[in-house]
């Protein structure tokens, strides 16, 4: 066999692989129904942590999944379920909520650990491909993450499965993330390790004073555009007096007057800006900067102050720098 021939059989079978969990996680779909509502109401509603257990490699997958829903405002921690039966039972208290993943639903470490769940009185979700299996039976809430086949051709390494337990993860965590309104300060608050980036607020970043390319709506094109050069930033804002922004003229704005064959020392810039355009206030995270120019595919916002004042500018470039992106 050539090395070309070799070649072609990888990529063939990663091909392979890629479809049958992309297949897998398709069949998800349908599935997400009141059963996945319940357990995001028991899980909302639960007054300490969700407890999440997995063998294997659905504990690896569990250990992923508490970190996810811990990082996003449910707290969240994993218990391996061979120490449960040493002693980390102990970690589990009446207020808890236990999710815990396993496909066939018999594995012998968390079905050994169902009877002191019950006598502690709290919620089980499960997370198995066999809702008829003795965790399945046992668990408050079953959420069916069962494949149709694993990627493995021997149909034992666990691959399809574990790909489907930790899309049913992420998909109960932002889930909840969106129930509980958790915004990007509640994330940085949780990532310190990343502090220094997200937590950069907009007035850190922005130009500000003399560095601010802006003009008045009654000024010709030809003003705008010196602004626009002089600033160096892509764009000029457009502010009356009272330093209320009417607009911004960007250099898309500039090709699309140059296309409707405008004479720039005539014509108003009023005439050809992008008005009622998007601006930020000084005070928010710069995250929430770039969230709102990869949403509305700009490259620069306008800065206000809590007065909707005009006190700088910001540009993409400026989160490059402090590595925001």
């Amino acid at each position: 066999m050539t090395a070309a021939t070799d070649d072609d059989r990888f990529i063939a079978l990663a091909r392979r692989v890629i479809e049958i969990e992309r297949d897998a996680l398709g069949s998800l779909l349908p599935r997400i129904d009141q059963s996945f509502a319940a357990a995001c109401r028991i899980m909302i509603a639960c007054r300490g942590r969700i407890v999440v257990l997995g063998m294997g490699k659905s504990g690896h997958i569990g250990g992923k999944v508490a970190a996810t829903l811990a990082s996003t405002g449910t707290p969240s921690f994993f218990i391996h379920p061979g120490e449960a039966s040493h002693g980390d039972m102990g970690m589990v208290t009446e207020q808890d909520v236990v999710l815990a993943i396993s496909n066939s639903g018999e594995t012998d470490e968390i079905v050994q650990l169902l009877p002191l769940l019950k006598r502690l009185g709290v919620p089980l979700i499960a997370l198995t491909g066999k809702g008829d299996s003795t965790l399945g039976t046992q668990a408050d809430v079953v959420l069916d993450v069962g494949v149709a086949q694993e990627a493995c051709p021997l149909g034992m390494a666990p691959t399809s499965s574990t790909t489907a337990a930790l899309a049913m993860g992420d998909a109960l965590a932002i889930a909840l993330l969106e129930a509980r309104g958790f915004t990007v300060h509640d994330f940085a608050r949780r990532h310190p390790g990343g502090s220094l980036r997200l937590l950069v607020k907009v007035a850190e970043l922005m130009h500000r004073g003399a560095a601010i390319p802006c003009v008045a709506p009654g000024a010709p094109v030809t003003e705008a555009l010196a602004e626009m050069t002089r600033g160096g930033l892509g764009l000029a804002v457009i502010a009356d007096g009272e330093r209320r922004v009417r607009g911004v003229f960007t250099d898309g704005d500039l090709r699309r007057a140059l296309a409707g064959d405008i004479d720039a020392r005539r014509t108003r810039i009023d005439a050809v800006m992008t008005p009622g355009c998007v601006t930020i206030c000084e005070d928010r995270l710069a995250a929430e900067a770039l969230h709102l120019m990869q949403q509305h595919r700009i490259n620069g916002l306008p800065v206000v102050d809590g007065m909707a004042r005009l006190v700088g500018v910001l540009n993409m470039h400026d989160l490059l720098r402090r590595r925001v992106i």
